[in-house]
């Protein structure tokens, strides 16, 4: 009997959850790497349906939309906010010293 489990496809099950996504971009945003961040958000992306069905409903382009989510890509806030919306997620901020007790507890 094969007990093995798809990483990826356990991946995107578990990231079609909005709270489950959520944690999931807040651990990668506590990361402080920019470029882990999007990578993140580019799964999520997938889980919840991919670009095409993203691009039509923050009103851009696909391509527009997947090179500002790529690795060299700098996306504006606004367009942060705006796909982040469309999964009932949005960013928020905290005192560094709110991290360093949340992993505590």
């Amino acid at each position: 009997m094969n007990r093995v489990v798809d990483h990826h496809k356990f991946l995107m099950t578990f990231l079609a959850k909005p709270e489950k996504a959520a944690a999931y971009l807040n651990s990668a945003a506590e990361e402080g790497d920019f470029k882990y961040l999007l990578k993140a958000l580019k799964n999520v992306v997938e889980a919840q349906g991919g670009f095409t069905k993203l691009a039509r409903k923050v009103r851009m382009s696909r391509p527009s939309l997947y090179k500002a989510l790529s690795e060299q890509g700098n996306p504006e806030v606004s367009t942060l906010e705006a796909v982040l919306k469309v999964y009932g997620i949005r960013i928020g901020f905290f005192l560094e010293e709110d991290r360093h007790h949340r992993r505590a507890a």
